[in-house]
C-alpha cells in the first residue's frame, strides 16, 4: 500500500516536472522571447577608430548607449577583398563573402555579356517615384538569401522587411529578395525617395506624403560645425590641400551655404555629401516606422538602414577632415533620435539593433606622405601601356586582354584558344610580368585561387572575394596606402586594416552587455541575428553565430 502511494506520488511529480519543462520549451519558442523589430544600421565608410577618436564628443544616447548598454566587438574585420559598398552590405546581411554571394564589387565586368554591370542594376524593372532610370534596380545579382529573407520565410511572409539608404545598393542588397520595399534617394532636381517595380507599382501614401512635404528642401541651409570648430581637436586643420570641397566655393572650409552651392553641385545631390544627408535618412526611417507599422506586433520585422553620406564626405574631404568629425558628431545625434523614437513606439527593450560599416578608408596618401608614411598614387596609364607592350612582344597581340577591372585582369579565352595557347600558362606569365611593376605587391592567377587553400593573410582575403564565374584571370594587390584616385579625399577597397577594421555593436533585446577583443568577421553578423530570431541561417552563410553576444 505504501509502495503504491509512493509510486503514484512519484508519477505525479514527474508529470508536473515534465509539464513545467514543456512549458519552458514552449515559452522559449514563442514570439515573446524575440524582438518585435530588428534594426540593422550600416554606416558607410566608418573606420573603427571613428568610434574611439570622436568618443568624447558623442552624447549618451547614440554610439555611447550602444557601447555602454550593449556589446562591443572591438576587433571586427572584413575577411575578403575588395572592401566596397556593394559587397560590404551584401556580406553583412547574407553571412558570407563574394566567393558565394556573387556581389564581387559595386560593378564588374560580366564575362558572359562582355559588358560592365552594376551590382543592383536591373533593366527588367521600372522606376517607381521618378521618370528617370534611377529606379531600375533590384537584388537579382545577389545569389544567396539574407537573414531578413529567412525571417520572411519563417514567418510565412508576415514579418516585414524595409530597406532605406541614400544609395540604391545600400537599401536593396540588405533587404534581400523578399523585401516588402527598398527605398533610396534620387537627388538632382527631384529630391525624392524612390523604389522600383521589383517591389511595387506605386509608392505608398506615406512615402508620397514625405516626398510632398519638402523635407529635403529644409536641408538647403548652412552647414557649419555643430560645436566650436576650435574644439574639434580630433581632426586636422580645416584649411589644407588634401580635400576637394564643393564647386563654387574656393576653399574646402566651414561654413558651407548649401542653398547657394546647390546649382553647381547637382541640386539635391549636394545633400548626399553633407551631414544633413544622414539626418534626411533618419527622417525617412522614422516615417517608415509609422507608415509601415514596424514593430507593432509579436512577429519580428526588419528595418535595414544604411547611412551613405559618411562615405560621400570621406571621399570628398578625407578621413582626417573637420567635415568627417562634424558628420559623426551629428550622426550620433541622429542615432539618439532614432533610438528614442524606437523606445517610444516599439518599446524599450522590445527591439534589437546592430551597427557596423561596409568598409573603412585610407588616410589621404598625400597627407601620409607629408608626415613621412609610405603612400602614393598609382600610374595606371603607364602600367597599362607597359602591359600592352608585354602582350605584343610575347603573344603578338593585345587581343587576349579583354578588360582590366577592380584590380583584376580578364582574358579573352576564345582568342587564347585560337592562338593555341594554354590558359594557365598565360595567366602565370602575366603574374610574373605584373609583379615586376612599380607598386604591385602581389599577383595571383585564377587557377591558384581555384585550387589552393589559403587560410591567412591577404591571400585568404583574395580567395574569399574570388567568385569563380565572375572574377578575373589575374588578381593584383597594390602596395599599402597606394591608391588609384585623385590627390584629394579618401577611398577604400584593400584588405589592409584601414579598410577592414570596422565597428560592430549589438544592443537591445537578447543582447548581453560586454565587449571583446576576440576577432570577429563580417559574415558572423547574419548567423548571429538568425540565431537570435530562431530562423534558418541565410542559405550561403559561412559565418558563425557570436554566442557570447547573445543573452
Amino acid at each position: 500500500m505504501i509502495k503504491n502511494i509512493f509510486y503514484l506520488l512519484l508519477v505525479f511529480f514527474f508529470c508536473l516536472s515534465g509539464k513545467a519543462q514543456n512549458t519552458n520549451v514552449e515559452k522559449a519558442l514563442t514570439n515573446e522571447t524575440k524582438p518585435k523589430l530588428v534594426v540593422g544600421i550600416v554606416v558607410d565608410q566608418m573606420r573603427y577608430d571613428y568610434l574611439t577618436r570622436f568618443y568624447n564628443k558623442y552624447g549618451e544616447g547614440g554610439f555611447k548607449r550602444m557601447v555602454n548598454d550593449g556589446f562591443n566587438c572591438k576587433n571586427n574585420h572584413f575577411n575578403y577583398i575588395p572592401t566596397y559598398t556593394g559587397p560590404g552590405h551584401t556580406s553583412i546581411y547574407t553571412g558570407t563573402t563574394p566567393k558565394y554571394h556573387g556581389v564581387i564589387s559595386n560593378g564588374w565586368y560580366d564575362k558572359e555579356t562582355k559588358k560592365s554591370v552594376y551590382c543592383a542594376g536591373d533593366d527588367s524593372v521600372q522606376s517607381v517615384g521618378t521618370k528617370s532610370k534611377a529606379g531600375q534596380m533590384s537584388p537579382h545579382r545577389m545569389k544567396t538569401t539574407t537573414f531578413p529573407d529567412e525571417n520572411r520565410l519563417f514567418t510565412q511572409m508576415r514579418g516585414k522587411t524595409i530597406g532605406i539608404s541614400i544609395k540604391d545598393r545600400g537599401a536593396i542588397l540588405p533587404a534581400g529578395h523578399t523585401a516588402n520595399a527598398a527605398y533610396w534617394f534620387h537627388g538632382e532636381q527631384e529630391g525624392h525617395w524612390i523604389s522600383s517595380t521589383f517591389y511595387m507599382n506605386d509608392l505608398p501614401n506615406w512615402v508620397k506624403k514625405f516626398n510632398d512635404s519638402d523635407a529635403a528642401e529644409a536641408y538647403f541651409k548652412v552647414w557649419n560645425t555643430l560645436y566650436d570648430i576650435e574644439s574639434y581637436t580630433e581632426s586636422g586643420n580645416d584649411l589644407n590641400t588634401f580635400e576637394s570641397g564643393f564647386k563654387g566655393k574656393e576653399t574646402a572650409t566651414f561654413p558651407y551655404d548649401l542653398n547657394a552651392l546647390k546649382e553647381e553641385n547637382g541640386g539635391f545631390n549636394i545633400l548626399k555629401s553633407t551631414a544633413f544627408g544622414n539626418s534626411l535618412t533618419t527622417d525617412f526611417a522614422l516615417a517608415a516606422l509609422d507608415g509601415e507599422q514596424l514593430g507593432k506586433d509579436d512577429i519580428t520585422d526588419v528595418l535595414a538602414i544604411s547611412y551613405s553620406s559618411t562615405d560621400y564626405i570621406g571621399h570628398n574631404f578625407g578621413v582626417n577632415s573637420k567635415e568627417v568629425e562634424d558628420t559623426y558628431i551629428r550622426l550620433d545625434k541622429d542615432l539618439e533620435r532614432l533610438f528614442a523614437t524606437l523606445d517610444a513606439k516599439v518599446g524599450k527593450g522590445a527591439y534589437t539593433v546592430f551597427l557596423t560599416a561596409d568598409h573603412g578608408a585610407v588616410d589621404v596618401p598625400a597627407y601620409l606622405q607629408s608626415v613621412k608614411i609610405p603612400a602614393g598614387y598609382l600610374m595606371n596609364d603607364k602600367r597599362k601601356e607597359k602591359f600592352q607592350k608585354f602582350l605584343v612582344d610575347t603573344y603578338g597581340t593585345t587581343e587576349i586582354l579583354e578588360k582590366i577591372s577592380n584590380n583584376q585582369i580578364f582574358l579573352n579565352r576564345e582568342k587564347i584558344k585560337a592562338l593555341g595557347l594554354n590558359l594557365s600558362d598565360v595567366q602565370e606569365a602575366i603574374v610574373n610580368e605584373q609583379i615586376t611593376y612599380k607598386n604591385i605587391s602581389k599577383a595571383y592567377t585564377a587557377t591558384t585561387m581555384s585550387s589552393a587553400n589559403f587560410t591567412t593573410g591577404i591571400e585568404a582575403l583574395l580567395q574569399n572575394g574570388f567568385n569563380q564565374k565572375r572574377s578575373g584571370d589575374v588578381l593584383l594587390v597594390d602596395d599599402p596606402a597606394h591608391i588609384s584616385y585623385k590627390k584629394t579625399g579618401s577611398t577604400h577597397g584593400s584588405g589592409l586594416n584601414y579598410d577592414t577594421h570596422v565597428p560592430l555593436l549589438f544592443f537591445g533585446k537578447g543582447i548581453k552587455k560586454g565587449q571583446t577583443l576576440r576577432k570577429t568577421v563580417i559574415p558572423d553578423i547574419a548567423p548571429t541575428m538568425s540565431a537570435l530570431l530562431g530562423v534558418s541561417f541565410p542559405n550561403g552563410a559561412t559565418g558563425q553565430p557570436l554566442e557570447f553576444v547573445l543573452d
